[in-house]
C-alpha cells in the first residue's frame, strides 16, 4: 500500500459546518482534504427551507438553542454572528429575503448556498474525497482515515457527520461511533423538531388532518406562537415542531388555541350576541372544522345566551390550555434534526476540540447543541465550522 498522503486538517462529513470549517481552514492556509461518503454534498442544504435554505436567523443567539450546557454555544456563535454569513452569502450576489421571526432564506434555490461554499472550498485549496466511506485510527499523535485502497493522515480531525435525522440523505452515527471509540461522553441522541404522533384515543382529532391554526404550543419549558397543523397521525406545524424539542415521553402538549383573547370573552359575547350560537361564535376565530370538533369534545353547543357563565368560563379554560398526550414522534425519518450527540463537556467551546484528545474536533449537528426552527442550526453549523477553523 502506498504511504498515506498528508494534509494538516481532514474533514469528515460534507454539509453545512464540514464545508464551510475546511473553507476557512483553507484560506488560512492549511492543507485539507473533506471526505464524504455522499456523492453529492450538502444534500441537507438543498432541501432546507423549501429548497430556498433558511441559511441563518438575524435574532441567532445562545437561548435558542437546547443543551445539556446551555452556556456552551455562547463562545462560538459570539465570534461569528448571522451577519457575518450574510456579508458571505451578499459576497457571492445570492439574493435572500428575510420571512417571519428573523428567518431568511435565498430568493432562488438552496443550491446556491452549496455552490458557494463550494466556491469557498476551491478558493481554499480544497481537497474533495465524495462518495467514498472513511475508516478513522489515531496512532502516533495523529489520526490516519482509510478511503480504500488509499489512506491520508494528519494531526486534525473534525468530525462533521451530523446526527441521526433523516437517514434517507444518508444520515449516520458515524460522529458518534468515532468519539466513543476515543472515550469521548454522548448525550444519548433523539428526534427533535418532529411531528408528534397521537394515540388511539385521541384519534377523533384524525378526522381533521389537514386543518391548521396558529396557536401557542407549550411542553416542558419551551413555548411558541406559530401554526399548529393536524394531520393523519397527530399535529405537526412550525409550533408542534418546536415544542417537540422540549417534549418528553409521557408529558402532554398544551395548546391556546385563541392566544389572542382574554379572559372573560365569551361572556361578553353572550352580552352582546345572546342568540348566537356557540359554533358560530367560536367558528369566526378559528377553522370551522376545527371549532366543531373541539365544541364536540367539551360537549357545548347552542345559543351561548342559554349557557351560564361558570360553564362558558370552563369553555374558555379548555380552549386556552388544551392537553394532548402524545404517544411519540415520527422519529429521525422525519425529524430536521437531532437533540443530543457528542457531549459539550468533552470540548473546548472556544475551538470545539477534544480535551481529552488533542486534534479531534466536533462541530455542528454531530455535538449537543441543538437550535430552534427557523435557521438556528444552520448559525450554529456555520458558527462551530468558524470556531474549529480558526485553530486548525
Amino acid at each position: 500500500m502506498a504511504p498515506p498522503r498528508t494534509f494538516d486538517a481532514i474533514i469528515i462529513g460534507a454539509g453545512a459546518a464540514g464545508m464551510f470549517c475546511a473553507a476557512l481552514a483553507g484560506q488560512r492556509g492549511r492543507r485539507v482534504l473533506l471526505i464524504d461518503h455522499s456523492p453529492e454534498p450538502g444534500r441537507k442544504i438543498i432541501i432546507s427551507g423549501g429548497g430556498r435554505c433558511n441559511f441563518t436567523n438575524v435574532g441567532a443567539g445562545a437561548g435558542n438553542f437546547l443543551s445539556a450546557n446551555p452556556h456552551f454555544a455562547k463562545s462560538a456563535l459570539g465570534r461569528f454572528a448571522p451577519a457575518d454569513f450574510i456579508a458571505l452569502v451578499d459576497k457571492h450576489g445570492i439574493a435572500w429575503h428575510e420571512k417571519t421571526l428573523g428567518q431568511l432564506f435565498c430568493d432562488g434555490s438552496s443550491k446556491q448556498i452549496v455552490a458557494m461554499l463550494l466556491d469557498e472550498c476551491a478558493a481554499g485549496g480544497v481537497e474533495l474525497a465524495f462518495g467514498q466511506a472513511a475508516t478513522v485510527e489515531h496512532r502516533d499523535g495523529g489520526f490516519e482515515v482509510g478511503l480504500g485502497a488509499k489512506t491520508a493522515r494528519a494531526p486534525a480531525l473534525v468530525l462533521a457527520t451530523g446526527g441521526l435525522s433523516i437517514p434517507k440523505l444518508g444520515a449516520t452515527s458515524f460522529a458518534y461511533d468515532v468519539a466513543r471509540r476515543f472515550g469521548l461522553k454522548i448525550v444519548e441522541p433523539r428526534p427533535a423538531l418532529v411531528p408528534l404522533t397521537l394515540p388511539g384515543e385521541q384519534a377523533l382529532f384524525k378526522t381533521l388532518s389537514g386543518v391548521s391554526a396558529e396557536v401557542v404550543a407549550s411542553a416542558g419549558t419551551g413555548r411558541f406562537r406559530e401554526a399548529a397543523l393536524f394531520t393523519h397521525r397527530g399535529l405537526s406545524g412550525p409550533a408542534i415542531l418546536q415544542v417537540s424539542s422540549y417534549w418528553k415521553h409521557g408529558e402532554p402538549v398544551t395548546i391556546d388555541f385563541l392566544p389572542d383573547r382574554q379572559r372573560g370573552w365569551l361572556r361578553q359575547a353572550k352580552r352582546e350576541e345572546p342568540r348566537a350560537s356557540l359554533r358560530r361564535i367560536v367558528g369566526r376565530l378559528l377553522p370551522e372544522r376545527l371549532a366543531e370538533t373541539l365544541l364536540e369534545q367539551v360537549g357545548a353547543g347552542g345559543d351561548v345566551g342559554n349557557i351560564a357563565d361558570r360553564t362558558l368560563e370552563d369553555i374558555e379554560k379548555r380552549l386556552a390550555g388544551w392537553q394532548f398526550t402524545p404517544n411519540g414522534s415520527e422519529g429521525f425519518a422525519k425529524a430536521e434534526v437531532t437533540i443530543g450527540g457528542i457531549s459539550t463537556a468533552e470540548l473546548s467551546s472556544k475551538t470545539m476540540e477534544a480535551k481529552r484528545l488533542p486534534g479531534l474536533y466536533a462541530i455542528g449537528e454531530a455535538v449537543d447543541v441543538t437550535g430552534w426552527l427557523g435557521g438556528y442550526n444552520f448559525q450554529w453549523a456555520w458558527a462551530s465550522a468558524h470556531a474549529a477553523a480558526q485553530a486548525l
